[in-house]
């Protein structure tokens, strides 16, 4: 294997596979998120805490590790790499093997990557998920439909390997939330400020 790419599959997994909303939530006196609401780690469940700064700040960084896993590594690697980071980074928020491999959805960390390598699909994204969600109020109608019309938008509009990264992004995205599309077509999936202690949403 090309040393390049064994160090951009590494730094981008173990670079996304910091689990910023458990840290948060422990610090922050709340206990394991893994215990909260649907058991997710990602920034939706941490707003079942009750505490919408710690879902904002989990956000924040989730997306800005998939935008920085990117951006550190283009100064040492060709831009060949960023897609392969870029994707690297998704599978490592998702599968993160300090978690026995179950981690968060992908959401965020995704968008802060697509964002980084196409602004144009970022902002798609962004515009797409804030419609649907005000729209239906579920976050995984909204991420599964910003991440489908965004993949369609790449492909039309970027180039190859940038394109062929969101889609891979968004594949594994959609794997995630098998469970949740499941939920959606049987009317049981929970909306973004419903409340559980176990349930299954982002």
């Amino acid at each position: 294997m090309n040393f390049d790419i064994l160090i951009a599959l590494l730094f981008g997994y173990f670079f996304g596979s910091i689990p910023f909303g458990l840290i948060l939530t422990k610090v922050a006196g709340e206990g394991d998120i893994r215990k909260i609401g649907s058991g997710n780690i990602g920034a939706t469940n941490v707003l079942r805490t009750g505490r919408k700064s710690l879902a904002v700040i989990t956000l924040f960084l989730d997306a800005a590790k998939g935008a920085l896993s990117i951006y550190i590594i283009e100064f040492y690697l060709a831009d060949f790499y960023l897609g392969i980071v870029g994707f690297s980074a998704v599978v490592g928020h998702c599968y993160p093997i300090w978690l026995k491999f179950s981690g968060g959805k992908g959401v965020a960390t995704g968008l802060g990557i697509i964002a980084i390598l196409s602004p144009g699909s970022g902002m798609l994204f962004i515009v797409t998920w804030i419609t649907i969600a005000f729209l239906f109020k579920y976050s995984s109608l909204s991420a599964l439909i910003a991440f489908f019309s965004t993949s369609i938008f790449a492909v039309l509009s970027e180039k190859t390997d940038v394109s062929v990264t969101i889609l891979l992004i968004s594949f594994v995205v959609f794997l995630r939330h098998i469970e949740n599309i499941k939920r959606l077509l049987t009317g049981n999936e929970n909306k973004i400020f419903q409340s559980q202690k176990r349930g299954r949403d982002e």
